[in-house]
């Protein structure tokens, strides 16, 4: 028996090619199609934006711009690797190429994978940072970076990358999906996920449109702080789920809603943590 012969036979299927594969491509695509200009934006630091950077210190592109780079191109390697080994059984799940669902059934799939996968990934990513064994050797990998650009969104240990790519996928495996459903759906969670890492908050950045997601503030302060504010899109798990909120991000959010931009939030709490500085810095003007 030809065993190479018949195991390649799994990949000579058109299916493989357009789901775990074109998956795969997908993702990426959409992931530095968000990213790519916002890490631009950061190299470049523009005056005009200066105001909305959400920590009010030098980011760290040029210093972490290529390890970046190489993480996406070897853990998507890896991914894919995997996505072959693991063919035969994601061939046997119901995600399908037959007829589209109904547009509420689409909206209804969506939400569900939203809800699903934050609370999975909640619970992942507070383990990894409770676990010491994880927080050492795989997610202080992504915390290399304190004060992220939009590129650094993937820059994580491969483990970690998989385990996330992994909980993305089970919704649509759960359901059934139609494989254009889950391709809408991985581009929102790249969108997400590059997101959340650019460093600003802009009043008119078009992620806002996006009706559970609140914008990158939430994830920074977890850069920032290293602890708590574990979920991606959804904050409110960090409420009901043990009281993981970094008091710092509801403070940031009471100022915001005051009217006040990042960069006076910044101003506010450096000269309530010295006031007597603050009062000099006043006495000049």
């Amino acid at each position: 028996m030809n065993v190479f012969g018949y195991w390649g036979g799994f990949y000579n299927d058109p299916w493989f090619w357009q789901f775990p594969m074109a998956t795969l491509a997908i993702s990426m695509a959409a992931f530095l199609i968000v990213a790519t200009p916002w890490t631009i934006v950061a190299w470049l630091d523009p005056v005009s934006l200066r105001k909305y950077k959400i920590q009010q210190k030098p980011f760290e592109v040029k210093k972490f711009l290529l390890p970046s780079l190489g993480r996406i191109f070897i853990n998507n390697i890896i991914l894919a690797a995997l996505l072959v080994l693991i063919w035969p059984l994601l061939k046997l799940t119901a995600v399908h190429n037959n007829e589209l669902p109904d547009w509420y059934v689409v909206v209804a799939q969506l939400v569900f994978f939203v809800l699903l996968d934050d609370f999975l990934y909640y619970w992942m990513h507070r383990y990894m940072h409770e676990n010491k064994w994880l927080l050492r050797n795989v997610h202080s990998v992504h915390h290399r970076v304190r004060n992220t650009c939009g590129i650094n969104g993937n820059y994580m240990h491969w483990l970690e990358y998989v385990l996330t790519a992994t909980l993305t996928l089970v919704g649509s495996v759960l359901v059934g999906a139609h494989i254009y459903v889950v391709w809408l759906w991985v581009i929102i969670r790249q969108i997400e996920g590059a997101d959340g890492h650019i460093g600003y908050d802009i009043p008119w950045n078009p992620v806002h449109l996006l009706p559970v997601y609140q914008g990158p503030v939430y994830h920074d302060f977890h850069h920032a702080r290293f602890k708590g504010n574990y979920a991606g899109f959804l904050p409110y798990l960090d409420k009901y789920m043990g009281k993981t909120y970094i008091p710092a991000y509801l403070n940031y959010l009471k100022a915001k809603n005051k009217g006040l931009t990042a960069a006076e939030i910044d101003l506010q709490n450096r000269e309530e943590l010295n006031p007597s500085r603050a009062g000099r810095q006043s006495s000049r003007q």
